[in-house]
């Protein structure tokens, strides 16, 4: 079977990274995250990762603290998930970079659009962090952007839920879930799968996203593969 994508953005959630910790990091849970991203790239497939760093801070739930500095240490912290990533996917024999938004060169590469695509084209899983690298927007925002940026063929949302619904399906037992959504309608029915910038971003420049259940990784593969496996939103 041929994929279906030639190169996808995957957005990982930092507490997936935690598995049932919920906190930290689960090297066990990360590990099998990484095996189903190498079967990506074994089938030929391009990939760039986003990670969010919510196994180490939110800066939502930071109290009083300034919103710009609670954010830039959310920002440290999707550094440190991504350099995790990293590691285990070298391990497995990826060859793996990783660049962010914010400067740190001892550590990472910085983040420069077209040496990203280049490390794409020749193969490499390019893991990005610090998410656009400025305060008030969410990782979510960054995967959008950095998805147009590369020109990827879809978003991949790697989520704790398997697609969209029309409300917290954890709470309410007659929650529906959507086999296909547009854009709009996230915004407008305030539906909670992303933040409004995100799904406009991806709105504006007709990205399309696959919003799927990660707790089985190999859904990524599935996904890549083409198979039903979550909510897939787009707009006309």
């Amino acid at each position: 079977m041929e994929p279906k994508y030639k190169r996808i953005l995957l957005k990982v959630s930092g507490e997936a990274l935690a598995g049932d910790k919920k906190t930290g990091l689960n090297y066990d849970v990360i590990t099998d995250i990484c095996k189903s991203i190498k079967k990506v790239v074994d089938a030929g497939v391009q990939v760039a990762v986003v990670v969010g760093g919510g196994n180490f801070w939110r800066g939502r739930s930071s109290g009083a603290m300034d919103r710009t500095r609670a954010d830039h240490i959310g920002m440290l912290a999707t550094a440190m998930n991504a350099l995790a990533l990293a590691d285990v996917l070298e391990s497995l024999g990826c060859d793996t970079r990783v660049q962010t938004a914010i400067n740190m060169s001892q550590v990472a590469e910085p983040y420069i659009r077209n040496r990203a695509v280049r490390h794409l084209d020749k193969g490499r899983v390019v893991i990005f962090g610090c998410g656009t690298g400025n305060p008030f927007f969410s990782t979510d925002t960054a995967a959008s952007l950095r998805a147009a940026e590369i020109n990827a063929d879809i978003f991949l949302k790697a989520t704790l839920v398997d697609g969209v619904y029309d409300k917290d399906p954890h709470k309410f037992d007659d929650a529906k879930k959507y086999s296909t959504l547009t854009f709009s309608k996230v915004i407008g029915e305030e539906l909670g799968v992303m933040d409004s910038t995100a799904a406009a971003m991806c709105r504006d420049n007709k990205m399309k996203m696959l919003v799927f259940d990660l707790s089985r990784p190999d859904n990524i593969y599935d996904a890549v593969m083409g198979k039903d496996v979550g909510t897939v939103v787009y707009e006309d």
